[in-house]
């Protein structure tokens, strides 16, 4: 990987302590929730570690994304559970999503409570509690859809269901490779779709296949070959019940790393989720233009915010931003924005150390800087709002909603 991929797409941003106002969390919200509020909230502002969000970056891509789907006449239904965010998804619906994905009932719960319909979750809800939440749910918002890989699961939410005389709407969660979850594709599949297609109180929808391990393969053209080997049992599996005449009208999947593959393979709709942020994890996969090393369809859009706190060696310097501020699942660290000869390596719960060699600009103490993050969704997690800018400047807070576990 090259030093700095983050320098080639986010100009630097640099900030001098003048003027500074220091407010706490709750004074910048106040401020910006204000009908008037004081001009100059600024990122220099902000208490650090703070989880920033570029809007013209992110409504850039929001446009490309949803001008792809239609140049491709697939649907979208992006996957909440990168932004956890209830503005992002009315600005993905408001652009024609037909709803949004979640990875648990709790998430749908709190985009149900912001407005939010068209809600598919992608992962099974087994046992009492879920299951109950699930037909509450589906009772208050109908078109509510969730998955299943056996008839012994599907039986408790028919069960369920007539119980609250509500029907639920299920998609079968074909495993293309991953052996996370979902039943094998083929026939075992279709024999269960006709199973559920006979129970009461269950509509049967489509399928739900989904191949995580193809959107991190390195290489377009060794990308596409793993998704259309992976992803292509699974849609003939959709197509044979289709030809069963079973009511299959879904086949919903797709990563953002393979957002330009799978729509020829016959998906219906799309539950891309990174494009909204992005991160390192994704800009190392390659691309399939001019840049065949980097992945730079959607711009890097999500940033941490950190201080320097100390800075008494020439090779080095602090920040108040460690372990608690980045999610730590991938091999790699976060990217410092706008400066050459600097990286990052973590330095405990609270600090991360910039290593220095001869860094362009200088690094000093108190100085401002921004990373971008190894992983997006789980870092998004770690923080209760995220911070808007326009260039230099705060224009908003958003709250991260449905975080951890409920």
């Amino acid at each position: 990987m090259k030093e700095n991929l983050a320098v080639a797409t986010l100009a630097p941003t640099f900030m001098t302590p003048n003027k500074v106002k220091g407010y706490s969390v709750d004074e910048v919200e106040k401020r910006l929730d204000a009908q008037n509020p004081i001009e100059g909230v600024e990122k220099q502002d902000l208490p650090t570690p703070a989880l920033l969000l570029d809007l013209n970056r992110l409504e850039n891509n929001l446009a490309t994304m949803n001008e792809y789907a239609k140049s491709q006449s697939v649907n979208l239904r992006p996957h909440a559970k990168t932004h956890k965010c209830a503005e992002i998804a009315h600005r993905q619906i408001a652009m024609g999503a037909l709803g949004v994905c979640t990875a648990t009932i709790y998430e749908a719960e709190q985009m149900d409570k912001a407005g939010i319909g068209g809600i598919l979750i992608t992962s099974e809800l087994v046992g009492p509690n879920k299951i109950g939440r699930l037909v509450r749910l589906t009772k208050k918002r109908p078109d509510t859809m969730a998955v299943v890989d056996s008839a012994e699961h599907a039986t408790q939410l028919s069960e369920a269901a007539g119980t609250a005389k509500v029907d639920l709407n299920v998609l079968i969660d074909i495993d293309p490779v991953g052996r996370r979850t979902g039943v094998a594709p083929g026939e075992t599949a279709v024999e269960l779709a006709k199973t559920i297609d006979r129970m009461q109180n269950l509509k049967f929808c489509g399928v739900h296949g989904y191949s995580g391990a193809s959107s991190h393969v390195v290489g377009f053209d060794a990308r596409k070959k793993h998704s259309i080997q992976y992803m292509t049992p699974v849609i003939e599996s959709f197509r044979k019940m289709q030809r069963d005449g079973l009511p299959a009208e879904i086949m919903s999947g797709t990563s953002t790393g393979t957002y330009n593959i799978d729509p020829a393979l016959g998906m219906t709709e799309l539950q891309v989720g990174s494009y909204v942020f992005m991160d390192i994890d994704y800009r190392i996969i390659g691309g399939n233009g001019e840049n065949t090393e980097l992945y730079e369809d959607f711009q890097q859009s999500l940033t941490v915010l950190a201080t320097v706190i100390s800075q008494n060696y020439s090779d080095r310097a602090t920040l108040d931003s460690g372990l608690k501020a980045f999610a730590t699942d991938r091999d790699f660290g976060p990217e410092v924005v706008g400066y050459r000869g600097v990286k990052y390596r973590f330095g405990g719960d609270e600090h991360g150390i910039l290593t220095l060699d001869e860094p362009d600009p200088a690094v000093n103490l108190g100085d401002k800087v921004e990373l971008v993050v190894p992983h997006c969704d789980p870092n998004v997690n770690l923080y209760d709002r995220m911070y808007c800018t326009r260039g230099n400047k705060v224009v908003d807070v958003w709250k991260v909603i449905g975080r951890g576990h409920g």
